[in-house]
């Protein structure tokens, strides 16, 4: 089973696999590292990634994107109204309280919430990675923005499961960069921590963290952001420039047409990536609207100048990151930078003037996250073993837990979790109660999270709490930040104080009262059991996932369907087309008999009409039993033609090994001298019966029509060939048996009156003459 690292980016997604020499970042169907997040529905079926793109134009009106920025988000939030929706070409409606979108899927007006199309793309992302490792993929890890509220993680964990894969963690981005950058690194402090900033930039949005490197352990000290910061806002500036002057130019208005839209944001991407290596770059745009096409020029110092105050927006996350960690710039060893927008060189400048010190690269600016991601699922993992590496992140948002007040008690909320609390992480919340209760979980500072998101987090409602000998019960509550950055009230249970006896170590009135006893009665606090809590939270019911997971396994199918008809279709098209062209005046020409040629063509013909009649809307049966009927005729044809094409070559083949065995079996060489005669014979005698049996097969075939059936093909005369050499091989590989050994009596030793001969090897072989040899 593989472990895959998904960065699901605004732009493009990246998959990163853990094997055992290393991390990789696998390719999509057409080769291609980045696959674009889009999802796109046609009339048949949906459109995944690569083939999404190729009719982002065309189907603009029902293709979504921007999935990372309108993931858990509802069609009120005030992020949506008036930012992302200036990004998308697809209309939003509301589906009960949750962000939808209305698409023409399959000829009808169908709606689908942001999870379950998220859902739609993270299934494509699974089966990339299961062509690409030919393993089943589940296990994964998902990079995530570290701004992720509650709700938004919650809705990637839905879509998730929907989709069928086992979230071992949700990531955030920063840190999985963090990880990719100090698991590698061999010279890390064990005592002072290294102290690296990471500045990414990526297509939506720039977070800065701080991290503290150890010998095997990371720390996220501070994080800052700006969720509406990146590549696409120095795009959208491009597009809105260009289009005015396009407007003043040639006299049409881009942004009432969504095609010309599209269009001009491409040539904008494109231009501004041109900029970042040159000084000045061309925009070229055929046909962007009615029918014109439109050019223009920019130099670097015109794009820096336009985009100067979205560039001086860099500085304020970097200073904030710095004051929350506690550090100062001197402080930092090193600033890494990460992202596809980090190779504008005015940015890097400003960035690189704030420090006042070079910036560095060494990780790869686009990959960085997947791979970490990637590093992060091996860790936790138990099919991987891993070099230990502690991940030590921070939440973003401090969070407040509120309740009812009671007679006995004034306060009703407490900050549990504040701003960079690590996590996971656990805390324990005693109340008195004598009936059950309920506990809210806020945000509690919700103007620092994306405007419109509801700061609530969830209700969660304890149960079954009673009085205790007649007084309110204390009750423990375990309230955690997991794994995920998600808050969970994990239990509840009732504690009670009750006189237990301690043993006193020493008995200090020994002298004075010899008989005092050596315990005391002490009070402690004892678990007597456990109270059932029911969450109430942004996450989906198992029923309705179970539902959707239904509904996705549903239009896998149907995709999969519409994708093997469209290859029978294909299939029998290119037959109808190739087998025609060769019939007519082709190759084939010679190799079917004239009296069904005319009947042949005329099939096909009638084929290719019905082909594009009522044959051009069938299912996958009917295209296949219509190719079969034309290779009852055709089959045959194709064979006797590529048998007259193998024939010769097969008899070459078999030829020569003939003559080879010949010359091997009746050669005189030492080191066939060994093999008795009667089989070398043998082998000339197989040969013999060969040659005869081609000779009378290529003789027969030769006062044949060329349409009519080869009596012989070149399989059997391959195996005629295969045969043979099975034969002969193990009679002319045949070893030389080992030489016989004869003992030679030695001559008479030395009498043992002469001491020079005693030890003497004459002497050594007398000792060893009386031994039985056999």
């Amino acid at each position: 089973m593989s472990v895959v690292g998904i960065d699901l980016g605004n732009l493009q997604t990246i998959i990163a696999v853990a094997r055992n020499r290393g991390i990789d970042v696998i390719c999509n169907e057409v080769s291609n590292r980045f696959t674009p997040s889009l999802v796109s529905f046609g009339p048949k079926q949906r459109y995944l990634g690569e083939t999404a793109k190729t009719q982002e134009i065309s189907n603009f009106k029902n293709t979504v994107s921007c999935l990372k920025r309108i993931i858990g988000r509802t069609f009120a939030d005030k992020e949506i109204q008036e930012i992302e929706k200036q990004y998308l070409t697809v209309p939003l409606v509301d589906i009960n309280g949750q962000l939808g979108v209305k698409v023409n899927y399959q000829g009808q007006e169908t709606t689908f919430t942001v999870v379950q199309i998220y859902a739609m793309y993270l299934t494509k992302m699974k089966e990339i990675a299961t062509v690409e490792t030919k393993l089943p993929v589940s296990d994964c890890v998902i990079a995530i923005p570290s701004w992720f509220t509650d709700v938004q993680r919650r809705a990637v964990l839905d879509a998730s499961e929907i989709a069928g894969l086992n979230v071992l963690r949700l990531i955030n981005d920063s840190t999985a960069i963090a990880l990719g950058y100090g698991i590698t690194k061999t010279d890390l402090p064990e005592e002072k921590p290294r102290n690296i900033c990471f500045v990414d930039v990526g297509h939506s949005s720039y977070t800065v963290s701080i991290v503290s490197f150890i010998k095997g352990q990371l720390t996220i000290k501070a994080r800052a952001f700006d969720r509406h910061f990146g590549g696409r806002d120095f795009d959208r500036l491009l597009v809105n420039h260009f289009a005015d002057q396009f407007k003043t130019k040639y006299g049409i208005d881009v942004k009432s047409n969504g095609k010309a839209i599209i269009r001009l944001m491409a040539g904008c991407e494109k231009l501004k990536k041109v900029l970042s290596a040159n000084s000045e770059a061309p925009l070229n745009i055929e046909s962007i609207m009615e029918d014109r096409d439109v050019s223009s020029m920019m130099k670097r110092s015109e794009f820096e100048e336009l985009a100067k105050d979205l560039i001086s927006r860099c500085e304020a996350p970097l200073k904030k990151a710095l004051d929350e960690s506690g550090l100062k710039i001197e402080d930092i060893d090193a600033v890494e930078m990460v992202g596809g927008s980090i190779r504008i060189p005015a940015l890097k400048e400003r960035i690189q003037a704030f420090f006042g010190k070079e910036l560095s690269s060494t990780l790869n600016q686009d990959e960085a996250v997947a791979r970490g991601a990637a590093l992060q699922c091996a860790i936790l993992s138990p099919s991987f073993k891993v070099r230990d590496f502690t991940v030590q992140d921070i939440t973003s948002y401090p969070i407040k837990i509120t309740w009812q007040p009671t007679p006995e008690e004034d306060e009703t909320e407490l900050v549990v979790f504040n701003k960079n609390n690590s996590i996971p992480s656990t805390k324990v919340l005693t109340f008195y109660r004598s009936e059950p209760f309920d506990l809210e979980a806020h945000y509690a500072e919700p103007q620092d999270i994306p405007a419109g998101i509801n700061p609530w987090i969830g209700r969660f409602s304890i149960k079954k709490v009673e009085p205790v000998n007649g007084e309110a019960a204390c009750v423990k509550v375990k309230a955690r930040v997991n794994i995920h950055g998600i808050l969970s009230v994990e239990s509840a249970y009732v504690v009670e104080e009750v006189l237990k006896d301690e043993l006193i170590e020493e008995n200090a009135n020994a002298e004075e009262n010899p008989d005092a006893p050596l315990t005391r009665k002490v009070k402690k606090l004892v678990k007597k059991g456990d109270l059932p809590v029911v969450s109430a939270t942004s996450s989906l019911d198992r029923s309705i996932i179970n539902e959707l997971r239904e509904k996705e396994n549903e239009m896998i199918a149907s995709d999969k369907l519409v994708v093997d008809t469209e290859m029978a279709k294909n299939t029998l098209e290119e037959f109808i087309y190739d087998t025609r062209s060769k019939v007519s005046g082709g190759a084939y020409k010679d190799y079917i008999n004239p009296a069904d040629k005319d009947k042949f063509i005329q099939d096909l013909n009638d084929a290719e009409n019905w082909l594009y009649d009522e044959g051009e809307e069938t299912t996958k049966s009917v295209y296949f039993d219509k190719l079969k009927e034309l290779q009852v005729v055709g089959n045959p044809v194709i064979h006797r033609y590529r048998e007259a094409e193998a024939r010769p070559l097969a008899g070459r083949e078999l030829r020569e090994t003939i003559n080879n065995l010949l010359a091997q079996a009746t050669s005189t060489e030492e080191k066939y001298a060994h093999i008795p005669e009667a089989e070398k014979n043998s082998i000339v005698e197989k040969c013999s019966k060969a040659q005869t049996w081609i000779e009378n097969k290529e003789e027969r075939q030769s006062m044949l029509k060329k349409y009519e059936e080869p009596v012989v093909t070149s399989a059997e005369i391959r195996k005629q060939r295969d045969d043979l050499i099975y034969f002969a091989t193990p009679i002319l590989n045949k070893p030389k048996p080992k030489p016989v050994v004869v003992d030679t009596p030695p001559a008479e030793a030395s009498t043992p009156s002469t001491p020079e001969t005693k030890n003497t090897p004459e002497t050594k072989e007398d000792d060893t003459k009386d031994m039985d040899i056999d």
